[in-house]
């Protein structure tokens, strides 16, 4: 098992549900919230990458794969800013 990869799944997931079901946009950061015009629509976008994202970081801790997190974290990361530029150019006023 991968423990590192386990810790960084559990805080994503953790992320998504708060995120998407309890709605706190607060958490995230980059962006004025008063300027968003769909906050809705924001939380579940965050929140159903985070999950997508939380869940293939938990089966990858489980695999034990050589080296996953140095792929795993990238792309999560790349995956973060290009979701970050989208929200920025498409949802905020």
């Amino acid at each position: 098992m991968n423990q590192p990869l386990m810790i960084a799944a559990i805080v994503l997931l953790i992320f998504a549900f708060l995120i998407g079901v309890k709605k706190q946009t607060w958490i995230l950061s980059g962006f004025n919230q008063a300027r968003v015009k769909e906050q809705d629509k924001l939380a579940k976008l965050v929140g159903f990458y985070s999950l997508i994202i939380g869940i293939v970081m938990l089966i990858g801790g489980f695999i034990n794969y050589p080296n996953s997190e140095k792929v795993l974290f990238p792309i999560m990361l790349i995956g973060y800013v290009i979701l970050i530029g989208y929200v920025n150019t498409k949802m905020v006023e």
